[in-house]
């Protein structure tokens, strides 16, 4: 597999169907899927994974694109950034586009997928908070052809997890058909990973507003007060713009409901104020907020 870790895998297989998928891995618990391999080999060339052998899902063509179904978008587990970044997808689900083109420079986007990022669900996914503001679920593929559906968010907070010998084969997303935002901060020019990132996604249908938060906690979070707040102050029959006091309120109640000052310490003695780092984040989170939602409802 790789110069620096000969012997890696006794064996390989690659499966025709996500069905075949579940049955190589129920057949070899010991096995471990593998589709991109941009975080699987990286461990693998670090000896911080030996797997007794590889599940490859590249020849599984179901997984590599989308489909239709009652109003939402059933998206392959194996659609790659690339192709997720390209001007038809973009039209679908802008802010997944977004969050795609920003996943880092082109060799990860080429290979790295959908159904990785939200498996390896590292905190600074791109991914993640978009498919959090958008609510979408998982279609997962168990042994003997069964299907199930959970929540992204329940998958990312631990709440539900995948079973052995289960695979994620599609994501359930709806169809909303209005503004989408992602932004993102890093710690330097160009791509790389966020120090903070932001979703916000309009649902004119049900006069809301969904903002996700990323890359500053385990999982993404959804400041749902702030949310609240400001859908009640959109006109959604009309221009639906808003001051620029009201959208800076919005980033500032975004970034207090994410990074909230710690509790008051049990002896009664008084609080110590935020760090400079945490100061940053907040203005960072704040400013993210601000901006996308401005974006959004331009």
């Amino acid at each position: 597999m790789t110069t620096h870790a000969p012997q890696t895998a006794q064996f390989v297989t690659l499966p025709a169907s996500l069905d075949e998928a579940v049955a190589a891995l129920t057949a070899m618990p010991a096995a471990v899927p593998v589709a991109g391999g941009t975080d699987l080999m990286a461990a693998v060339n670090k000896g911080q994974l030996r797997p007794a052998g590889l599940v490859g899902l590249g020849r599984i063509s179901e997984l590599r694109g989308w489909h239709y179904q009652d109003g939402h978008a059933l998206l392959g587990a194996g659609l790659t950034h690339a192709r997720m970044g390209r001007p038809d997808f973009a039209a679908l689900i802008p802010a997944l586009a977004a969050s795609a083109r920003a996943a880092g420079p082109p060799q990860i986007r080429n290979a790295g997928t959908l159904g990785g990022n939200i498996a390896t669900a590292a905190p600074t996914g791109d991914a993640l908070p978009v498919l959090a503001a958008l609510e979408a679920d998982l279609v997962v593929g168990g042994p003997g052809g069964a299907r199930r559906e959970i929540p992204v968010s329940h998958l990312l907070a631990g709440r539900e997890m995948l079973a052995p010998a289960e695979l994620i084969g599609f994501v359930r997303v709806p169809l909303l058909h209005a503004p989408q935002v992602f932004l993102k901060a890093t710690g330097r020019t160009g791509p790389g990973r966020a120090t903070a990132s932001v979703a916000v996604v309009l649902d004119p249908a049900r006069r809301g507003v969904r903002c996700a938060v990323g890359a500053i906690a385990p999982m993404p979070l959804r400041p749902l007060e702030a949310e609240r707040w400001i859908a009640s102050l959109i006109d959604w029959g009309g221009a639906r713009g808003l001051a620029q006091e009201a959208l800076a309120a919005f980033g500032e109640y975004v970034a207090a409901a994410c990074i909230p000052d710690p509790p008051a310490p049990a002896d009664g003695s008084e609080v110590p104020p935020p760090s400079p780092a945490v100061l940053h984040l907040r203005r960072t989170v704040a400013a993210l907020a601000r901006r996308a939602l401005g974006r959004a409802l331009s």
